[in-house]
């Protein structure tokens, strides 16, 4: 799902146009070493916490079916977790710096949940949507802290949460019934023991439980003794 997330924000940007005029898009981590080796105008979306979103944990699962209304299987419930990413620009001067930063700012603000077009995977099997917050106040997490642990010079940056769904496990369906109903009875001693099949679906017509069926038509009765009537 993380990758599928990552991917999405790619085509977010692109679709954008950001960056332009020839940079560069990377997920990199943005360490002292990586600034060495960058040597063109970089957009750096960097993943830097994963924490579950426990209020939107639910139960119950999906029944799935194909094209012909056949169940195929269950898919548990999606997880919800916010991945949060530090998006910062690279250039030579701090002015393109800002005005590369400003771009990608206005695509962010722009985009409360991503188009459909730029999910993958599972996220676009689920349907359920991704969640886009740009730029909200601090929750606890210091940027600065984590400047000090990649050992950079502390940047100007959008702190971007991505809230998006894991899918559930997928449990397959068995294959249709296709036969009729077999019934056994335990026989008692002295007697045989009875088999019932009954021929045709399984399912209920109308509003009882038991298949409408048409009665059986009686066969000659014949008296003890006498000739067949």
């Amino acid at each position: 799902m993380i990758h599928e997330v990552d991917e999405a924000i790619r085509r977010m940007l692109v679709a954008a146009g950001v960056p332009g005029g020839g940079g560069e898009l990377s997920f990199d981590a943005p360490t002292k070493d990586w600034a060495a080796r960058r040597n063109a105008p970089t957009v750096n979306v960097f993943l830097y916490d994963i924490r579950e979103d426990v209020m939107r944990r639910h139960a119950g699962g999906v029944e799935s079916y194909d094209d012909e209304g056949v169940l195929i299987g269950w898919r548990g419930p999606a997880r919800w977790f916010e991945l949060a990413y530090l998006v910062t620009a690279w250039t030579n001067r701090p002015q393109d710096e800002h005005r590369l930063l400003s771009e990608v700012l206005a695509c962010l603000v722009r985009v409360e949940r991503m188009a459909d077009e730029w999910l993958t995977g599972t996220l676009a099997e689920l349907g359920l949507g991704v969640i886009l917050n740009s730029a909200q106040p601090p929750d606890g997490r210091a940027t600065s802290e984590m400047w000090s642990a990649l050992g950079g010079e502390l940047k100007p940056s959008i702190d971007l949460k991505v809230i998006a769904p894991l899918a559930g496990e997928w449990t397959k369906a068995g294959p249709p019934v296709t036969e009729g109903v077999v019934l056994e009875t335990a026989a008692q001693s002295g007697e045989r023991s009875r088999r019932l099949r009954y021929e045709g679906p399984t399912t209920a017509d109308g509003d009882g439980f038991a298949v409408t069926r048409p009665k059986p038509v009686p066969g000659p009765r014949r008296r003890r003794g006498g000739a067949i009537r």
